[in-house]
């Protein structure tokens, strides 16, 4: 039998033993490391020095109202965003299933955004008019009575815990010192919206000039606001701002 020699392994050798020339020595490798690091960074960051803006503006796009925010809070604190993502991969098999793509404009107000990484349940990014509000709340008291196979926990004490408008402006004022554009009378006004939002039968015009298409009802059919009534708002606003019956991307971009 004769014996193949393989050529190509002296040269892989070499290569092999000149990175463990840089593997043994930690200052090298700190350097490298650092200059690989820094040459990275600069390609990726030096290019935002020259544009304008890295969103695209899209029409119809607005920061949330009171209520929306509010109940927002409620997701975030209950930890929502573990089990359900906010981001629709541009990927057919997303968008047949959620709808269009989600737009970096969505979420130019969400400090911190909810994109998320892992879906135990559905994406939520287009869930906004997909229920009715008798619906969320079933699905919020008892998940198993509408989605037996759901493994989610129940939430029926936001039914029981009310909630008030107390620190509502300033929840508003925070947001604006983060770039979100609440004006003086849509923090001065807060409170009233925050309250009028749940009242069909409120005076809610200066509600919808300042938040175009809020939505107004009482959410969870009970007299008392309730931190229900916040939530259901914020999901039932999701993936409703952007007709994309008319929206067309900016190629440029």
């Amino acid at each position: 039998m004769t014996k193949q020699t393989d050529t190509s392994a002296p040269g892989r050798t070499r290569l092999i033993d000149r990175h463990g020339v840089i593997e043994r020595n930690a200052t090298l490798l700190l350097v490298l490391s650092f200059l690989v690091v820094t040459i990275g960074g600069i390609v990726e960051i030096a290019p935002l020095f020259w544009l304008e803006n890295t969103i695209e503006e899209v029409e119809g796009v607005r920061p949330y109202s009171p209520l929306e925010l509010a109940g927002r809070d409620v997701y975030v604190r209950e930890g929502c965003y573990n089990c359900h993502s906010q981001m629709i991969r541009p990927i057919r098999d997303e968008v047949e299933r959620y709808g269009h793509y989600s737009l970096a404009a969505e979420s130019m107000y969400d400090h911190p955004h909810q994109w998320g990484s892992k879906r135990t349940g559905p994406d939520l990014a287009r869930l906004g008019g997909r229920y009715s509000d008798e619906w969320h709340v079933d699905h919020l008291i008892d998940p198993q009575s509408v989605v037996p196979e759901s493994i989610m926990p129940k939430y029926d004490y936001l039914m029981r815990a009310p909630i008030r408008p107390d620190y509502i402006e300033d929840l508003l004022r925070t947001h604006a010192m983060t770039g979100v554009p609440y004006t003086d009378e849509m923090i001065g006004a807060a409170a009233a919206d925050f309250r009028v939002q749940v009242d069909p039968m409120g005076d809610y015009d200066g509600l919808l000039a300042r938040y175009p298409g809020a939505q107004v009802r009482n959410f969870d059919g009970q007299p008392e606001l309730t931190e229900m009534d916040a939530l259901i708002a914020y999901l039932q606003m999701l993936g409703t701002l952007v007709d994309f019956s008319t929206f067309t991307a900016d190629a440029s971009r």
